[in-house]
């Protein structure tokens, strides 16, 4: 880090380099990331993110302290881990930022290997895991490694392209303010629509829609590989964890077999709750491992559809659109992504019990008929209630609206007629719909937690009601990232920027031009003359204005 801020310069120059004239603005600030505007090596930043995944989420448990902390001092602790973290990968992101690309691939390589030379020999002296044995630290770190071997593999490419620039075989590429991608959404902005639409391929339809006028920054890019590692990473966790559960299940399961065997009374209660809880058993493990399976499928899922989302929000806010946004309010976080996980694992688990106990073994075990009959009895319960409701909905329909005032109109008015036969039919309905405001509250409050649940990892959509989206700290860290990349990404201010910057360097050049004129003409007609001709050449306009024409 010495060593790139040493050849960083400043741009602004301070007292101490008048006083030491050798430093010139050296020992300038070296920006590891930047989080807002930089659109160059994403990837590479993502796989930086990716090799520090194993060290972000070892910081959720407390086996890295090595002395006790007391409770109050946890925070201190905590913040104190996160930035002995960002520390130690520092140099990753430091050494793919700076411009000077052959120092900073020395550097990135160097360290680098470095990294992989000791995660392997902690893999290999490692000793074997409680749960999968010799390959339990292999398993878990796997993504790690291969992170840190595409970043050697960018080093390389950043030495071998700083090496060529050096020697002249390609040109220096241009620090253009501007990205490619974002000239091109001006110029379809500028250009007149398509008469005809193109159609879509069925990937295109369903799956995903390529944009070439948008990219996502490296700061999205690297919270979704965290993520994704993340939570690769919890469900190894989740399986060890709950495979070890099950067999003490089943250790305690053969305790209680021993004992019912020991004991000769039949009316022994081991006797008769063992094949109860052998089958419980038995359905617990299944279903947690099918929840697995499908929690972790929407946790992948949610975290590309939240990816689409921060496209179409930017895209809405580019168009000035901020309608979908509740009217007060006109960093994805891994942390969020995993606790959400195991909400929803649990969930799923959940209903998965109430699935096979409710459903499955009453089929298996030849009750069909019996929950048949109960399932019956509820479908024409909740089918009587929502056909009273309709019921209640046509006859105002037909007694009790006023005509429609236009044919072509497609209900009728919310005008009343027979008014009196109304306040009848509502005054007997009412004690009805009484006891049918209890069954809708408790309804309300089950479809909430339930919903609740299942959005907790939508940080696009807010899992409070209108009006209280700002309790929901989720969706206020959602709002405010997309407005702060909407304020400092959006091309049309960004092309605007990069004209005046264009002009502003014109006529920078231009007054050079006049101060090199200066130094060399001689003072006499000769210089006057050739002055005036460059005026005239460069505003033709004056031409018609001269006292002489």
């Amino acid at each position: 880090v010495v060593v790139l801020s040493a050849i960083q310069k400043r741009v602004k120059l301070l007292a101490v380099d008048e006083r030491f004239p050798t430093l010139r603005g050296r020992f300038g600030i070296v920006v590891p990331l930047d989080f807002i505007c930089n659109l160059s090596n994403r990837w590479s930043y993502g796989f930086a993110f990716g090799a520090i995944s194993s060290s972000v989420l070892l910081l959720f448990s407390e086996s890295y302290l090595p002395f006790y902390v007391p409770t109050w001092a946890r925070a201190i602790v905590y913040l104190v881990g996160a930035l002995e973290v960002g520390m130690a990968h520092y140099p990753f992101f430091a050494c793919l930022s700076t411009p000077h690309r052959i120092c900073g691939g020395v550097l990135g390589l160097l360290y680098s290997l470095m990294w992989i030379t000791v995660s392997l020999w902690n893999i290999a002296t490692c000793p074997d895991g409680p749960i999968l044995g010799r390959w339990q630290k292999l398993v878990f770190q796997w993504p790690s490694v291969l992170s840190l071997l595409f970043l050697t593999g960018r080093f390389v490419h950043m030495l071998v392209k700083g090496v060529r620039i050096y020697l002249q075989l390609i040109p220096e590429e241009d620090q253009l303010f501007m990205q490619c991608h974002q000239v091109k959404y001006v110029k379809h902005l500028l250009c007149k629509p398509a008469e005809r639409i193109q159609e879509k391929s069925w990937f295109q339809r369903n799956v995903y829609d390529w944009d070439p006028y948008f990219k996502f920054p490296n700061r999205i890019i690297g919270t979704a590989i965290i993520s994704l590692i993340g939570l690769y990473t919890v469900n190894l966790a989740d399986y060890s964890v709950s495979d070890y559960m099950f067999d003490r299940l089943d250790e305690l399961k053969k305790s209680m077999a021993e004992i019912a065997a020991s004991c000769n009374d039949t009316e022994n209660p081991f006797t008769s709750l063992l094949p109860k809880f052998d089958q419980f058993c038995y359905i617990a493990r299944k279903s947690w491992l099918a929840t697995t399976i499908f929690a972790s499928l929407t946790s992948v899922s949610y975290t590309f559809h939240v990816l689409a989302c921060y496209r179409k929000h930017l895209r809405r806010l580019w168009a000035g659109q901020k309608e979908f946004l509740p009217t007060r309010f006109h960093k994805p976080s891994p942390a969020v992504s995993v606790v959400s996980y195991f909400i929803v694992h649990f969930v799923q688990f959940v209903f998965a019990l109430i699935f096979v106990y409710g459903v499955v073994l009453p089929i298996k075990e030849g009750h069909t008929v019996q929950w048949l009959i109960s399932v019956g009895l509820i479908i024409v319960t909740i089918g009587l209630v929502i056909g009273l409701v309709i019921i209640q909905i046509v006859i105002v329909q037909l007694f009790f609206l006023q005509e429609k005032i236009s044919s072509e109109d497609r209900e009728k008015p919310l005008a009343l007629n027979n008014r009196k036969a109304f306040h009848n039919f509502n005054y007997f309905l009412f004690f009805y719909n009484v006891i049918m405001g209890l069954s809708n509250c408790i309804m309300r409050l089950i479809l909430s937690c339930l919903v609740g649940t299942w959005l907790v990892s939508r940080l696009d959509r807010t899992i409070m009601q209108r009006g209280y989206e700002s309790m929901d700290p989720g969706y206020s860290t959602w709002i405010g990232m997309i407005f702060a990349d909407h304020y400092h990404s959006n091309p049309i201010m960004i092309c605007f920027c990069q004209l005046l910057l264009s002009q502003t360097l014109e006529k920078q050049r231009i007054r050079a031009t006049y101060s090199q004129f200066n130094n060399i003409m001689p003072v006499g007609r000769v210089k006057w003359r050739w002055l005036l001709f460059y005026t005239l050449l460069r505003n033709p306009g004056l031409v018609s204005l001269r006292k002489k024409n």
